[in-house]
């Protein structure tokens, strides 16, 4: 991708990239990681490190207990901080099925603890980097997050509610039905328990395809993008601050494959020749930070 001309033109200087909890045992996983980390550096490039499931499939992976988690977050923060890496995410869309998190809140707010202990607090190797991000609970906008929210804080103390500062939206259901309830609800259940709260739009983006629910179309993908730019701005003043779009390359070349398409939803098609929505993000693109 960061040698792709299509993507330099962009002038993008973040990327997000997310690895299973058990990284540091999975070699393969590990070299893969290390390989984007260190071409996105070569590129000038930030990398937002998220944890997430070593097994998504829905409701079948294996929990990460909070002292199998502990003991891998601190060989995780200090492997990839000394590659550049400065900002890392606890745990990836808890909320959703592919997640072992999904009806256990109290998972997350422990991954978050102790993410936050060996990023932020220096708990063990390496030393406390005050100029690093922590993005403490991350979302799919779907019904019942608000709920999930609640429960989480429920089991945050006033100090910690004030230490998860950086919460993750992934609305994609929002910005392809062109709605704003899920965006919404996040932010301001968010924001009943820490007003300081700022949001990263962490995994948002246009669907070309996603099996029988949307059927492949470029032009619609197109349009749907704007969505995200639009609401990125509409929540500015209430504390979004960041937005990854995923992803760069597709996976689908036309409509051939019916009810059966895969998520795609590439900028590009998977030969790097641009769709409608790269010129649509291009363009819009212009008018924010990259």
């Amino acid at each position: 991708m960061f040698s792709a001309p299509a993507w330099r033109a962009l002038g993008m200087k973040r990327t997000r990239y997310f690895v299973p909890a058990d990284v540091m045992q999975d070699v393969p996983e590990r070299l893969r990681a290390r390989a984007f980390v260190v071409a996105a550096r070569a590129a000038g490039v930030s990398t937002l490190l998220h944890i997430s499931t070593a097994d998504l499939r829905p409701k079948a992976g294996h929990r990460v207990t909070t002292s199998e988690y502990r003991s891998n977050v601190g060989r995780i923060v200090a492997y990839f901080r000394n590659l550049g890496v400065r900002d890392f995410g606890a745990w990836n869309e808890v909320n959703h099925k592919s997640q072992e998190t999904w009806d256990s809140p109290g998972h997350p707010v422990s991954y978050f603890q102790s993410m936050y202990r060996a990023v932020k607090l220096g708990a063990g190797p390496p030393a406390a980097c005050r100029s690093c991000s922590v993005v403490g609970l991350d979302l799919l906008d779907q019904g019942g997050v608000d709920g999930y929210i609640r429960s989480v804080y429920a089991r945050l103390s006033s100090t910690w509610r004030k230490r998860l500062t950086i919460v993750g939206i992934h609305n994609y259901s929002d910005v392809n039905r062109s709605r704003t309830t899920g965006t919404s609800t996040i932010i301001r259940t968010v924001r009943r328990f820490n007003s300081a709260t700022k949001f990263w739009f962490t995994e948002t983006g246009a669907l070309a395809s996603f099996a029988g629910s949307f059927p492949y179309s470029l032009s619609r993908q197109s349009s749907r993008l704007q969505n995200m730019f639009t609401y990125a701005s509409r929540y500015r003043d209430s504390g979004v601050a960041r937005v990854y779009s995923y992803n760069f390359f597709g996976i689908e070349t036309g409509p051939a494959c019916g009810t059966r398409c895969r998520f795609d939803a590439g900028l590009v098609n998977p030969d790097g020749s641009p769709r409608p929505a790269y010129t649509t993000f291009r363009t819009k693109a212009g008018n924010y930070s990259r």
